[in-house]
């Protein structure tokens, strides 16, 4: 699992986003500092999250089942989908990007993603057990020796170092480190958390520690050397667009041997978009029966428009923004999902039984309590993030940690709520029927149904 993670989060536009930051005036200090704080953050939820999913064995969608409801679901899943398709041609748009600054096909970037985006699809029509090797086996580790070279090289090649220690003053203001925190936090913790941790820590072994260890791993060398990685490439050469960045990291590491490039930047982006199709294919094969191969079409379709229209864009920017909605969308509802369980193991007194899921036809439209944490947590997340231009005066802190503690303090109040209502609806229904049969449910069990 450890390997499996070190590619969903070892990326390639990690390294890229370090040339945006130094564009944008963001220091080094400040670009360590703050990964490593998103980072920790990151872990906060990633560890109770790998352990939802290794204690019950069920994934994101089955949970939501009992969280949410009936309808409540299908938001979710329609939420899961959207986002996954959206980085799958933002994936593809990025490695269309490479080929052309590699090879400088006279081939438009629009037909070279659409290309792409099929292309990447093609291994994951015949399962998921050989697609899961090659990321852990090849991908992971071919891009992580590139970048780590590249790291070293830029670092002893580098004068920013000596600059640091002589002017921590400025660097280290709160307004400008709050300004850096609020900037790359957004992208770190939307690039990195996936939301459906469950899909893929389900089948991993139950343990806090073991898994807090591969995460830990995983980010530190995606989320925190990646992108000083590509910051300290960025103040030796001045380049910021990302097209000319992959070229230069390129002639930079490998001499201008593009084939050496493009071999490592296809394993990368290729396992990246398997950890995309997987998620949304487990996502859609909960809801039925439906073949896996037609699944897998129907997405690569999806993805490929999606990635005709992103090729319009300015990458990096687009990226920025999929990674801003994705760390508030994807893990709120999993923010709840974690409250009801330390509610049900810790207040309700009962344990987390998920031995069997209701069926679609048992289950109430919704859940109340969680749609309306889940409102409220997107509202606030989405209001400070910065997406929307007229809320920019509420651009401040970190917006994935807001919406989820918003979410979490709104559903256990009003879960609680409803638990002593539950309670005491009980109670009343069993002092009129004194003499009636033995009830079939305790209240410490109330049914599927009753759960809101």
């Amino acid at each position: 699992m450890g390997l499996v993670w070190v590619t969903m989060v070892t990326s390639f536009p990690a390294v890229l986003i370090g040339f945006e930051w130094h564009r944008q005036g963001i220091s080094l200090t400040q670009v360590v500092i703050c990964s490593i704080m998103s980072c920790i953050i990151l872990l906060a939820y990633a560890v109770p999250a790998s352990q939802l999913g290794a204690r019950t064995g069920l994934g994101f969608c089955a949970l939501s089942r009992v969280v949410f409801g009936r309808w409540g679901t299908l938001l979710i899943t329609a939420n899961l989908l959207w986002i996954f398709i959206a980085s799958y041609g933002m994936t593809a748009v990025l490695m269309a990007e490479a080929v052309e600054s590699f090879l400088h096909l006279d081939i438009s970037i629009l037909w070279m993603s659409v290309g792409c985006a099929f292309l990447m699809a093609f291994n994951n029509l015949f399962g998921f057990s050989g697609v899961a090797n090659f990321a852990r086996f090849f991908a992971a580790p071919a891009l992580i020796a590139w970048v780590g070279y590249t790291f070293f090289k830029a670092a002893v090649a580098s004068d920013v170092l000596s600059g640091v220690a002589s002017n921590p003053q400025s660097i280290l203001h709160p307004r400008s480190i709050m300004y850096a925190l609020t900037t790359t936090s957004s992208f770190i913790i939307g690039f990195a958390v996936w939301g459906n941790e469950m899909d893929y820590w389900r089948f991993s072994k139950v343990g806090s520690l073991k898994a807090a260890l591969a995460l830990a791993a995983a980010l530190l060398i995606g989320l925190v050397v990646f992108p000083v990685a590509g910051w300290l490439v960025a103040h030796s050469s001045g380049i910021t667009d990302s097209a000319a960045a992959t070229s230069f990291m390129n002639s930079y590491s490998f001499g201008g041997l593009a084939i050496v490039g493009l071999i490592v930047l296809f394993a990368a982006y290729f396992a990246a978009n398997d950890s995309n199709l997987f998620g949304t294919s487990a996502a859609i094969k909960s809801l039925g029966a439906i073949k896996p191969r037609l699944v897998v079409s129907l997405l690569a379709l999806c993805g490929a428009i999606t990635a005709a229209f992103l090729s319009a864009t300015n990458s990096i920017k687009a990226l920025e923004v999929i990674a801003a909605l994705n760390c508030v969308v994807m893990p709120t509802p999993t923010v709840i999902m974690l409250t009801e369980w330390f509610l049900r193991s810790k207040v309700f007194g009962r344990s987390m039984n998920f031995s069997s899921v209701p069926d679609f036809s048992d289950l109430p439209a919704f859940r109340w309590p969680a749609l309306i944490a889940l409102l409220s947590g997107l509202t606030i997340g989405i209001a400070t993030s910065g997406l929307i231009s007229s809320l920019e005066y509420l651009h401040i802190g970190i917006c994935p940690l807001q919406a989820w503690l918003t979410s979490m303090v709104v559903y256990a109040i009003l879960r609680k709520r409803n638990h002593s209502a539950e309670t005491k609806n009980y109670i009343k229904g069993c002092s009129r029927s004194p003499k009636s049969a033995a009830p079939t449910r305790t209240i410490s069990e109330p049914s599927s149904t009753a759960i809101s």
